[in-house]
């Protein structure tokens, strides 16, 4: 193989895929792009990739989809197949968002518990990947964590968690 395979987006699963896209547009500012309305809905943050140097490319940053947990597409059968139901507790699949510059943690958090999210841990830097994060679970019970770079010399607040 000369060239790897690519990741193109990841799906969130929902019960309501339309309330999860207008969800995701109020708190990261997304475009909610349903295609169609209510079965799946594109999430498309807009704007493009930067290199090492912090410089624009011309790569678009990737997108998000949100199905519907009860008919899942694409799928040969036309009922979709199981399991028809959102994701249950216990560990899954988690959606990693760097934080932009115009943006806080504090204040998507603040976002995303107004729209019924639950925090599950804040205030942490991660040592191994120079990182600040934070999560939540969306009210359809995927976990989000959000990121944020730590820089050259990262000032971490005494009242973080660290590893």
């Amino acid at each position: 193989m000369s060239k790897p395979n690519t990741l193109i987006f990841v799906d969130l699963t929902s019960d309501d895929p339309a309330a999860a896209g207008e969800f995701y547009a109020d708190v990261f500012g997304w475009e909610n792009d349903p295609r169609p309305y209510g079965v799946f809905h594109r999430m498309v943050p807009g704007g493009n990739m930067y290199d090492s140097n912090g410089n624009e490319t011309t790569i678009g940053n990737f997108h998000l989809g949100i199905h519907k947990a009860d008919n899942t597409r694409p799928h040969p059968n036309n009922e979709g197949a199981d399991p028809r139901e959102i994701a249950g507790p216990g560990s899954k699949a988690r959606v990693w968002i760097l934080v932009s510059d115009d943006d806080t943690m504090e204040d998507i958090l603040e976002r995303a518990v107004s729209k019924g999210a639950k925090v599950l841990w804040k205030d942490h830097f991660w040592y191994e990947f120079n990182g600040f994060n934070s999560a939540f679970e969306d009210p359809w019970g995927n976990e989000i964590i959000l990121w944020g770079k730590g820089g050259a010399e990262p000032q971490i607040p005494a009242h973080f968690t660290t590893e």
